[in-house]
């Protein structure tokens, strides 16, 4: 058959690293999916720069009337440095795995817990960083995981969820071990809360929360987590139902549209190698040779174009499988990938309206001024191999055996006899046990004298449409 190799079975989703080698394999597979999915990253991320900036400059000017000088400087810094690391992220932001994209997610992260843990050092006072860290900044983090999402990639959101983390808690265990409680602090806040400890220990600021800071942490990685699942599943399931589609596509050129309906769901017809009887017809432009030597390239194609469009649908009408082209002509069978019970018929039908499409479209080209084009149809119904072939790098599905040889050489008759359609006895026999002779599919038809064909010993009967 044609160019692209004919689809296998897709695996089904298997679980964590199975689901994401099969997802890599898919995207090498399919450039255009891959090259789609890269564009549409770098759009996102685009957009997410852009709104990392226009965000970044409302702070900075909101925090020019609402902080003080010189604590502003501070503030003002870093919104400067979260600016530059997301223009940096735009040109390194791409599908897949990227170690400088990680490595500026990781000073997103990185830069969010130093001011998440950090006193601003020109405040005017001198707080304690546990004071400074039991600010409820850790929420913002949720928005980097957000961004994170844009990378495509389960590995990017389980980083930024573990690195989070990671940072938090290392930051939590640094300002603890630094610290020391003011045991004032905590007699006063004892006597103001009735000796409730728990109210006492959560409203000193001179002491580490470990129970807020430890659920913070847990609660990220958790959504981290399931996000990179799902980021996991979506790249699967995208990759999935574009190959699908590729696939699908690939069919619906070669097949009539019912038949790839049936091969989308089990494609086990394809892979097997068997003998069976189908109907083969070659059709081809009697006099192309000379016709296009008398016409430009564009018009020599644009006939070509024109001609296979018609017998393509001729043959997809009639339940047909578009072999092959062939130049100025096609190959097309009847029963394959899988028999019906009027393969016979339907490529005799196929063949008859050919020449009523050719007798249309040639009325056309007199009215626009143009010559009539000639076809000639050749059919026969036999036994015939079917099976893929090819190498490992590409397969093609064939069909081959002696019955193919004939519709060809049938189709090469039509000249010298000076007819339009030759079909085998064999074939019309078939045509007529499978719908008899009420649909007036043998009308016009004549029995003519035996021919011989090159490759059959015995002179093969035939019937001819003039």
């Amino acid at each position: 058959m044609a160019e692209a190799p004919l689809p296998q079975t897709l695996s089904r989703f298997y679980w964590f690293s199975r689901v994401d080698d099969r997802a890599e394999t898919l995207i090498a597979q399919n450039k255009h999916v891959a090259a789609a999915l890269e564009e549409h990253k770098r759009r996102g991320v685009e957009l997410a720069v852009r709104a990392r900036i226009i965000a970044m400059s409302v702070i900075g000017i909101m925090v020019l009337f609402l902080t003080p000088w010189p604590d502003v400087l501070y503030y003002e810094a870093l919104v400067v440095l979260f600016i530059l690391i997301g223009l940096a992220q735009r040109r390194y932001a791409r599908v897949g795995t990227s170690r400088a994209e990680l490595a500026l997610l990781f000073c997103d992260l990185l830069l969010m817990t130093v001011i998440a843990g950090v006193p601003n050092p020109f405040a005017a006072q001198d707080l304690p960083a546990t004071f400074h860290f039991q600010f409820e900044i850790h929420k913002y983090f949720f928005v980097l995981l957000a961004m994170a999402t844009l990378a495509y990639s389960w590995r990017t959101i389980f980083a930024v969820g573990t690195w989070t983390t990671m940072l938090w808690l290392s930051v939590a265990v640094i300002i603890w071990f630094n610290s020391t409680p003011d045991p004032a602090i905590e007699a006063a806040l004892l006597e103001l809360y009735g000796g409730i400890e728990v109210y006492a220990a959560f409203l000193d600021p001179t002491r580490m929360v470990w129970d807020q800071r430890i659920q913070e942490a847990v609660v990220f990685l958790m959504c981290a987590f399931i996000l990179g699942i799902s980021v996991r599943r979506f790249n699967h399931l995208l990759m999935a139902q574009a190959t699908a589609e590729r696939e699908r596509t690939n069919l619906a050129r070669y097949f009539s549209p019912n038949v790839v309906e049936q091969l989308s769901g089990n494609d086990e017809p394809l892979k097997q190698v068997r003998t069976q009887n189908i109907a083969v017809l070659f059709v081809d432009i009697v006099g192309f040779t000379t016709f296009a030597a008398q016409r430009s390239p564009e018009d020599v194609i644009k006939v070509l174009r024109d001609f296979h469009a018609r017998m393509e649908n001729e043959v997809f009408r009639h339940n047909g499988t578009l072999d092959k082209f062939l130049g100025d002509g096609l190959m097309a069978t009847f029963g394959t990938p899988v028999t019906s019970d009027r393969d016979a018929a339907n490529a005799l039908a196929c063949a008859r309206s050919m020449i009523d499409t050719m007798t249309v479209w040639n009325a056309e080209r007199a009215e626009a001024g143009e010559p009539e084009i000639r076809a000639s149809v050749g059919v026969h119904y036999g036994p015939a191999v079917l099976g893929d072939i090819g190498g490992e790098q590409r397969l093609e599905y064939a069909v081959i055996g002696n019955t193919v040889n004939v519709a060809s050489r049938l189709e090469a008759l039509t000249r010298p006899l000076g007819a339009r359609l030759l079909a085998s006895a064999d074939l019309i026999d078939r045509a007529r046990s499978e719908c008899g002779s009420e649909e007036g599919i043998l009308e016009a038809l004549d029995p003519l004298e035996p021919q011989s064909v090159r490759g059959v010993p015995d002179p093969v009967p035939v019937w001819a449409l003039r």
